[in-house]
């Protein structure tokens, strides 16, 4: 690679290796930078590793991206801990990943504890009012830009519809729907891998960047069953000591003990990020456990908009109103910090541990196109799947009254018509406006109609 100089051409070489220090700032940065959910995240750790600091090469971000969106949980997040596992091994996947999400948790807290203090006021309930109605218009954004990257022809739009006709109309549980796509993208990549290829993410490839630090190989990669085994100790048991904890202080069937098990539970099954699970951890919390009331899982996504961090920090949220509510012998905003952490342990150290252990062996499978398809796949069904979200918000922004009705084999919510808030619809219909076509700043939206709410509120 060389570059045009006054004198000639210059070979252009690759940066030295970052420090350990240089990874802590850099990373720290990203962390307190990264708003704009999963694609504003991934373009700003596309800009600072790969062009500003070519640290990591466009195949390698990519390939790391495609692995991470295969996994539970925050993609954003886990491509932060295989980069940071690149570079600097285990301790710099560690760091790398904590601080992604250590800014955005604090945060979190503080809203919630704000919330649920304050959530009876009159101002707070109108601020919420208008927010919904933002909300609701970015869900729907990220169903079009999700769709424009994955439906690149008739097979993942098929697959995408089925996803949506099965939630929508069947109620079947989203990590059957998504296995079943990653299945029909890992067998139809063999027979036709023409239309299972994987796409670039949004990623551009850009040959003028020069050379990385981290091209061919990676110093330290031993993807044997020793490491393996010793990878799932370490973070088995990190994941698995709270739960003891809790409930030989609390009891096993105490609030923390459940809310322990049912976040773990969706580390594990939360693919596609926090749109795609939002539905399911949103039903769980109001009809199965009572933690949370209709909408207020709305107003928890609405305030991990406005902070840095993946957007499934709203579980953060879930898990601090679960325990203020349910604090036992703990003061109610002690147990809700409680709760809290609880929750982003559970949910956050299970990522760690699908990196740490797979990393090594998708290293060797950055060719693979049946893996490859398998990714394509989840991607297309994960359309349907924000798309049956954004119409459950937009459902529960619009109208006052939802309702499941079941009919055979049929099991799905319908608006009760009469109930329509024509104030709400007018306040979508404008948010919509303002995120397609001015491309506003998304924090500059959420406060804009956080100050229509408020205006709405003060009407007679």
């Amino acid at each position: 690679m060389t570059v045009e100089t006054a004198g000639g051409t210059t070979p252009l070489t690759a940066p030295d290796h970052p420090s350990f220090a240089e990874v802590t700032a850099v990373f720290a940065r990203i962390g307190l930078l990264s708003f704009g959910g999963p694609a504003g995240q991934i373009a700003l750790m596309h800009k600072v590793l790969v062009e500003e600091k070519r640290w990591i090469s466009e195949t390698r971000f990519l390939h790391a991206l495609n692995y991470c969106t295969l996994l539970p949980g925050p993609e954003a997040q886990q491509l932060a801990t295989y980069i940071g596992w690149l570079l600097h091994g285990t301790k710099g996947g560690v760091v790398a990943g904590t601080l992604f999400i250590i800014p955005g948790f604090f945060v979190i807290l503080a809203l919630s504890a704000s919330y649920a203090l304050f959530q009876q006021a009159d101002i707070l309930t109108s601020l919420f009012y208008g927010i919904k109605a933002a909300v609701l218009a970015i869900v729907i954004e990220a169903v079009l830009r999700v769709s424009r990257r994955a439906l690149r022809n008739g097979v993942m739009v098929a697959l995408a519809a089925v996803a949506f006709i099965a939630l929508f109309f069947f109620a079947v549980p989203f990590p059957l729907v998504l296995l079943a796509a990653g299945i029909v993208g890992y067998v139809g990549a063999r027979q036709r891998p023409d239309l299972f290829a994987a796409g670039s993410h949004g990623g551009k490839a850009k040959s003028d960047i020069g050379p990385a630090v981290i091209d061919q190989n990676v110093p330290g990669v031993d993807p044997s069953w020793r490491r393996a085994v010793g990878v799932v100790a370490v973070w088995g048991s990190l994941w698995v000591l709270p739960w003891i904890g809790v409930g030989l202080v609390f009891g096993w069937g105490s609030s923390f003990a459940s809310i322990y098990v049912f976040f773990s539970q969706m580390a594990v099954v939360t693919f596609g990020g926090a749109y795609a699970v939002l539905a399911y951890v949103a039903q769980e919390a109001v009809v199965t456990f009572g933690w949370l009331q209709p909408g207020e899982m709305i107003d928890g996504l609405a305030l991990a908009e406005t902070t840095p961090g993946p957007l499934v920090l709203v579980l953060t949220f879930v898990g601090f109103l679960a325990a203020y509510r349910d604090s036992l012998w703990l003061d109610p905003l002690l147990a809700g910090v409680l709760g809290a952490a609880l929750t982003t342990w559970a949910t956050f150290v299970p990522c760690f541990l699908w990196i740490f252990l797979g990393a090594p062996h998708i290293e060797r499978l950055r060719n693979n196109k049946a893996v490859s398809g398998a990714l394509a796949a989840i991607t297309a069904a994960v359309v349907g799947v924000i798309l049956n979200l954004a119409i459950w918000f937009g459902m529960h922004v619009v109208f006052n009254e939802v309702e499941r009705v079941t009919w055979g084999q049929l099991n799905m919510a319908l608006p009760v018509l009469p109930t329509i808030d024509w104030i709400a619809l007018a306040l979508c219909v404008l948010a919509g406006i303002l995120v397609f076509r001015t491309r506003l700043d998304m924090l500059w939206t959420l406060a804009l109609f956080g100050i229509l709410g408020l205006a709405v509120g003060l009407l007679p």
